[in-house]
């Protein structure tokens, strides 16, 4: 017996977008479904633009999705593509009818998104690593996750996340690729082909990262983590201006070199008045592989120091989160693109990364202040 209409549409309506993450059926992009009294299924579905990086995967999807019906017997997807007017549809669908003026949803009194601006003094001290195994333990767990790639001239983000594919643009919103269940954006995706250098001045930073916030569409996130370039220049600042409310993570190795430098990063918060989340400590020891002791190649109490001097600084307590050995198997996972929180959670690094992303995703957001519509009956 030949499967029903209601029957398809109802296996497409578990099909989501892989970049918009919604289901086909609810975003209007299935053209037509056909079926034939011996059970073959003709199912027409609308791309958002023409070259769709993920049309393979929808088409893979649905025809999972549809074959799974009893009483079918084939699947055949055909691939359309929208008009301007379905573009524009899909556009107030997803963010609403805001007119000309953009706006960065995070910066909104009533987001509900945590947002962490990844700092450091200086370069070399793991800080991208870090953000990019926070993000990959957070999405794990079950939260809807971002990452930003704001270190512009420094981008290795996509590397390290495994992402290859550029962001997709419907009208002037730009969707971001999808790795690990963690979306992505880089000013790396947006480049010619090959390891050329951005060459940008001030200015410059500050409108990328604000296309960034404001065209991309991100969703409903839980958390956005932002991977910012060392030292407290022109990006640091932006952060400040447009996200207010971001909160910043510190990531320092434990020589007093590192140190300092990661203190004058993270007082940046007494100018801004951002709030500080903590400090994380990478690279902190070791572990021989020949016994049980841990050897401080960097030497020791790095993290602390940085942690006890903010807290003089601003006056409230600033937590050390935690402290991060060295693990070869993480820098491997970052040049494959494979975070070692998902290839090794077990292991001593990524255990440590796990419960610092642990202990950041249950502090959850507070309702002072917010308004609630509430109203008598």
């Amino acid at each position: 017996m030949a499967p029903t209409p209601e029957q398809v549409t109802a296996a497409l309506a578990t099909v989501n977008d892989p970049e918009i993450r919604r289901p086909i059926t609810e975003l209007d992009m299935v053209k037509s479904v056909d079926i034939s009294p011996e059970g073959a299924v003709r199912v027409g579905v609308y791309l958002t633009v023409a070259g769709c990086p993920m049309k393979d995967t929808i088409t893979r999807d649905v025809t999972a999705a549809v074959g799974r019906i009893e009483g079918v017997r084939g699947v055949t997807v055909e691939l359309d593509v929208m008009s301007t007017e379905q573009r524009k549809s899909l556009q107030t669908k997803l963010r609403g009818d805001r007119g000309p003026e953009k706006e960065i949803p995070f910066a909104k009194a009533g987001s509900l998104t945590r947002v962490f601006a990844v700092a450091s003094g200086k370069g070399g001290v793991g800080k991208s690593s870090v953000t990019v195994n926070l993000a990959a333990s957070m999405a794990a767990s079950g939260l809807k996750v971002g990452v930003v790639d704001a270190d512009i001239y420094g981008h290795s983000v996509p590397r390290m996340l495994g992402v290859s594919e550029r962001p997709t643009k419907v009208e002037d919103m730009i969707m971001p690729p999808v790795a690990h269940d963690i979306k992505v954006i880089s000013v790396g995706m947006f480049k010619p082909p090959g390891n050329t250098p951005v060459v940008w001045r001030g200015p410059m930073l500050d409108r990328a990262l604000y296309q960034f916030l404001s065209d991309v569409y991100w969703g409903d996130l839980d958390v956005l983590l932002m991977d910012l370039p060392p030292g407290t220049g022109d990006i640091a600042i932006s952060v400040a201006q447009r996200l207010p409310s971001a909160e910043i993570l510190v990531v320092t190795t434990p020589q007093q070199a590192a140190a300092e430098v990661a203190e004058r990063a993270g007082s940046i918060a007494s100018q801004t008045h951002q709030q500080i989340a903590g400090v994380i400590e990478n690279m902190a020891w070791l572990p021989c592989p020949h016994c049980d002791e841990r050897i401080a190649v960097f030497g020791e109490g790095g993290g602390q120091a940085v942690a006890d001097g903010l807290t003089r600084t601003l006056g409230a307590r600033v937590p050390l989160l935690g402290q991060v050995p060295i693990d070869l198997r993480l820098r491997e996972g970052g040049d494959e693109g494979k975070p070692l929180v998902l290839t090794d959670p077990d292991s001593p690094a990524a255990a440590e990364l796990r419960r610092i992303a642990t202990g950041l995703s249950r502090k959850g957001s507070s309702l002072k202040g917010r308004q609630l519509n509430l109203s008598p009956a």
